[in-house]
Order: C-alpha cells, then structure tokens, then sequence
C-alpha cells in the first residue's frame, strides 16, 4: 500500500529533521510569525471557493512540473481568484519542502494550508513555524492517531485544522473529535481512486454548521457545479491546475464555476 509507505517515510523524516532542528528552534521561530489568516472566514463567502495547489507530483499521476517557483505561482493564484493556496510539504513522493510553504505565504495574504502527512506533533509546531496558515489532519492516518488533542494543539499555535475524511467511520470521528472545518477526499488513499460521489453521499450527514471541503477529482466547470449542489463550501484543487496547459486560465474556469 502506498499509503503505508508514506507514512513509514515520513515518520523516519522527521526523526530526522527532528534532530537537526529541536522543537524549542521551531518555537522561536514562531514569535516572529505574522497574524494568521482564516481559511473558515475565507470559505464563508457565496458560492465555492477554490483552494489552489502547489504540487509538483504524486504517486498516482507522476510528474507535473518539476521546475516551481512557489511563489510566483502563489501570486498567480491569488490573482486568479483562489480564495486559498495548499502547498505540498512532503519531499520524497510529492517533492514539496517547508521552504515552499514560507515562500507563498510570503508572497500572498490568501491562508496558506499545509499539506502533508501528519504523524506527530512535531510537525504542527513545523507548519506553524514556517506560516502556516491551517493544517491538513488526515482522520484515522495512523493507529495511535489522537485527532481531538492534534486539532486543539492546531488551534492552540494559532491556525485552523482542516480535517480529511473519506468514510462514514471517518467522518463520525471527525466530528466527535470536534472538526470545525471538514475536507472530504474523493480519492482512496490506499487505491489512489477518485469519485466525487463520496462528497456527494458524505455531505447529506454533516451538520450545517460545519464548513465542507471536497478534495481531489475537480477537473471541469460541471465538477464544481455537481459539488456546490451537493452543499460544500470549497474545493482543493492540484493536479487539474498543475497539468494544464495554461494554469491560470484553467484556475479561472474553475473560479467562475463556483461563483
């Protein structure tokens, strides 16, 4: 399973970077952070919000751009109407770094969203030291997983948690653990297959109250439209974007579609 992959790479990761930078380093750093921006006030606008996503592969689909510049394409996002930007911080199977991150946030006021694998705490204290805005947490990631005391210490730094969930199980435990913000992956992360009916199905179960996120498979204007009716907020988009021959007009389309 490549998810198991993942999340065996990781945790050797950030043993590693662990040791380089002590969790006290990463603290210090956070006192010369700026205000955070709210990826929640960012979604509760009309229509649908789109996420843009800085990704320069996946497992699943390969290369899309190797040669990124993630601040330019930050800026270009939020020129082209992105309501938020996801930026990918893990090396090994997306090729994304902490250094990206900083960058965008850097040259934008849209939140910025770290994406990646969350299995310690360590790396909340990472997304924060290096700006993040909110923090991707992927519900039932890992065994010993503790989803309530990792949104609360996302809180506690100062960002918002959006919480992935891709079945009921997950979901339930989402909301218990108290999820303000829910992002629901229409991909399997153990089959890597994609199907916008689980946004569709999950979504008659949350209450109103909670802020929706669909995630993975919004290639086209129809997928926004499908997605607006069944009642999310937003959509991450990456690989639609990335692969496209002109990005920014691709973003738009999107944009458009969810206004």
């Amino acid at each position: 399973m490549i998810l198991d992959e993942i999340v065996a790479r990781k945790r050797l990761d950030v043993a590693a970077r662990a040791e380089r930078a002590q969790l006290a380093d990463l603290q210090a750093r956070l006192a010369q952070r700026t205000p955070t921006r709210s990826l929640w006030h960012a979604l509760d606008e009309e229509g649908v919000g789109v996420m843009a996503e800085i990704k320069r592969r996946s497992p699943s689909a390969g290369v899309f751009a190797e040669d990124v510049d993630p601040a330019e394409w930050a800026a270009r996002y939020q020129a082209g109407g992105a309501i938020a930007i996801s930026v990918l911080t893990d090396e090994p199977f997306f090729g994304g770094t902490h250094a990206d991150l900083a960058a965008a946030r850097a040259a934008t006021d849209i939140p910025i969203l770290q994406k990646d694998f969350v299995v310690t705490d360590y790396q909340v204290f990472e997304a924060a030291a290096y700006g993040a805005d909110a923090v991707l947490l992927i519900t039932g990631l890992t065994l010993e997983q503790d989803l309530a005391a990792q949104i609360t210490l996302v809180h506690r730094l100062g960002m918002e948690a959006l919480v992935e969930v891709h079945t009921e199980e997950e979901l339930d435990e989402a909301l218990l653990a108290g999820a303000r913000i829910l992002g629901i992956n229409n991909r399997n992360l153990r089959e890597f297959t994609t199907d916008l009916a689980v946004t569709e199905e999950l979504c008659k179960l949350i209450p109103e109250e909670i802020t929706v996120v669909s995630e993975s498979g919004v290639h086209a204007a129809h997928d926004v439209e499908r997605l607006a009716a069944a009642g999310v907020s937003g959509v991450l988009v990456g690989e639609s974007i990335m692969k496209a021959d002109d990005p920014l007009a691709q973003l738009r389309m999107l944009v458009e579609a969810g206004e």
